[in-house]
């Protein structure tokens, strides 16, 4: 779809144009224009780090990583990547020197003004670069989106990238994915283009040959009025045919040896890619989006490429091949190979693809392509199957909820009317309460696993916005979360790790939180009600309610005016909170039940009042739990 949708628009095209007027013109910088109701950003290739021409990309420090989180400069421009992260996971790193061509563009007062221009009287912006220019326009459209996620704004940002290097490590590309941002980032790369794969290996051995590389590269396109620069063919600068031969053995080795651990599950590669790969070649393109097809890719369409000459010049040619994937997308094709024809639409659609890529079928490479380009399509399809296995699923555990539904029925009717909470948590041990407490379990282990699945994206993007899981998660927490409440309480742990509100709640009912409050709205909704509500609203009133109860106990005793005067903050503050829920119906009739805690609660709390009343003479300090001088 990305592919169809950039070919049938100018954003190819006119993206290409303003990236080699930036090379030209913008040496270090960037050009803008508007297009239309379309303003874009293209930041020039010719770029030079602080360490000299080569050290933009050759550190040899774990191939020149740094933490987001702790570099200089960055002060919360990034956010939502940094807390998109689980515990235990690998910090969200870019590559140093990079970041810092984007600081240093970043830093500039026109570049801040130009954005907020575009944010201001535009829909849609479009950050573009070559080469090295690419990397910072993939950093500015984080920036901006990140911006924007905090912001309410109908703004559309896309980034357009040519030939660009790797920025991050994987947990950049998983944080991008679990913010739904890999739409945001097209990024094309050509059959035999070196940029793009170079940090798939450790530089430091082949750091003079890089120095010359890059040299060549930055000369060309400062040289060039055109889509296609009047050096290429020549030679590279000061590489002999030795020289040559080693610089592109190397590449070649680590890529194909990352493009094998990346099928096997077996990562070592510090950086990893991200969004949108649209691989060109003189026959057309293909649009990739899984990281690992994209890593075994961009081995495939490099192994017929060993002249090295070639694959340099292939860095200073999108023109050509931009002008060439347009054209070829409404060209008609054949479909026969060798005397074979596909023998259904699916192998066709293959063969369309591999011919695209501009791998020949006589050429041995074709049969691994095309075991990618079908891996890709089913990595594709997969996350719908799995949205479908999983409301299967959710069927079967239909059983489990429904077991703890009727146990929260019987409760509630029981003789005891401690309702639905009190009794599970004051429950001994007998068969019924071990049958809700392994049910419990259960549909613990099942949206764990959900979740699990929806961070590592093997469900749909949309996943978590679709009304039948948004709905389900909330009845979940609603119906469950009350028993983890009271077992909570019940083990002591309160006593252990602290209240459950700080310390306890398991981190899925925070993220349900967070799909119920993101959900599509539907308009002003009416939330009056003629009677109580089934389930409790607020799944944390009785967590809520336990650290009231601890506050009425220690006011008691406690003598220091300023801890009396914060128990009955405390105090008051829930008293008001949980009135507002029963004057609204949104709670439980197992709440007022005659021996819940809740109204043991209540009535402990007036009868204490009632006593301060009484010796108000003998304190006239406190009265009606508030302070007086």
């Amino acid at each position: 779809m990305v592919a169809t949708f950039l070919a049938s628009t100018p954003l190819l095209s006119e993206s290409w144009r303003l990236c080699s007027l930036a090379n030209t013109r913008a040496p270090m910088s960037f050009v803008t224009d508007l297009i239309g109701d379309v303003v874009y950003v293209a930041f020039s290739g010719i770029q030079i780090g602080g360490g000299g021409p080569s050290s933009t990309l050759s550190e040899p420090s774990c191939r020149g990583l740094v933490e987001l989180q702790s570099s200089v400069g960055i002060d919360g421009l990034f956010s939502p990547l940094l807390s998109s992260l689980n515990e235990g996971e690998e910090a969200v790193m870019v590559h140093g020197e990079l970041l810092s061509l984007f600081l240093s563009v970043f830093g500039c007062q026109t570049f801040r003004d130009q954005v907020s221009g575009v944010l201001k009287n535009s829909k849609s912006i479009v950050f573009t670069g070559h080469s090295l220019g690419g990397t910072i326009a993939s950093l500015s459209a984080l920036w901006l989106l990140s911006y924007l996620h905090s912001t309410p704004s109908s703004t559309s940002v896309l980034c357009l990238t040519f030939g660009s290097p790797l920025l991050g490590n994987e947990s950049l590309s998983r944080a991008i994915l679990r913010l739904r941002w890999g739409g945001n980032f097209c990024h094309v790369v050509s059959k035999h283009d070196l940029m793009p794969r170079l940090l798939f290996a450790p530089l430091a051995p082949i750091t003079s040959q890089l120095e010359f590389l890059l040299q060549h590269w930055r000369l060309s396109m400062a040289s060039s009025s055109s889509s296609t620069p009047q050096v290429i063919g020549k030679p590279v600068l000061q590489l002999t045919d030795e020289m040559k031969a080693q610089f592109f053995g190397y590449v070649m080795a680590c890529l194909e040896v990352s493009s094998q651990l990346a099928v096997e599950e077996a990562r070592m590669d510090v950086f990893w890619p991200f969004g949108n790969y649209l691989f060109c070649s003189e026959e057309g393109g293909i649009c990739l989006e899984n990281a690992v097809s994209v890593n075994k890719m961009m081995h495939l369409m490099l192994v017929s490429g060993s002249d090295l000459d070639k694959c340099v010049d292939d860095h200073l040619r999108y023109g050509d091949y931009i002008g060439n994937f347009s054209s070829q997308f409404l060209k008609k094709r054949s479909f026969i190979h060798g005397g074979s024809v596909p023998c259904s639409s699916y192998e066709t659609g293959v063969a369309l693809a591999l011919q695209s890529s501009g791998i020949n079928y006589q050429e041995s490479v074709s049969i691994p392509a095309k075991e990618c380009l079908k891996m890709a399509r089913r990595l594709g399809r997969t996350p719908s199957l799995n949205a479908a296995n999983m409301a299967i699923s959710l069927s079967k555990i239909t059983p489990y909820r429904a077991e703890i539904e009727w146990y929260k029925k019987s409760c509630d009717e029981s003789d005891d009317q401690m309702g639905y909470y009190d009794s599970f948590k004051q429950s001994g041990p007998s068969r019924r309460a071990h049958k809700v407490n392994m049910n419990r379990h259960k549909l613990a282990c099942f949206w764990n696993n959900l979740i699990d699945m929806f961070e590592n994206n093997h469900l749909p993007y949309d996943f978590h916005k679709r009304a039948k899981w948004v709905n389900a998660s909330l009845f979940y927490k609603l119906l469950v979360e009350p028993l983890d409440i009271a077992e909570y309480y019940r083990s002591g742990m309160h006593k252990i790790k602290g209240h459950y509100l700080n310390h306890g709640r398991e981190r899925r009912y925070q993220i349900f939180d967070k799909w119920w409050s993101e959900r599509p709205s539907k308009g002003e909704e009416n939330t009056k009600r003629s009677k109580f509500a089934g389930l409790t609203q607020d799944s944390l009133f009785w967590a809520k309610l336990e650290e009231a109860r601890e506050c009425l106990a220690n006011v008691r005793s406690e003598n220091d005016a300023k801890k009396l005067e914060w128990l009955w903050n405390n105090i008051n503050d829930f008293e008001r909170y949980a009135s507002v829920l029963v004057e609204k119906k949104e709670v439980s009739e197992d709440v007022l039940a005659k021996n819940s805690s809740y109204t043991l609660w209540v009535e402990e709390l007036r009868e204490l009042k009632s006593q301060m009343q009484q010796i108000r003479p003998r304190f006239p300090t406190f009265a009606d739990g508030k302070i007086f001088p």
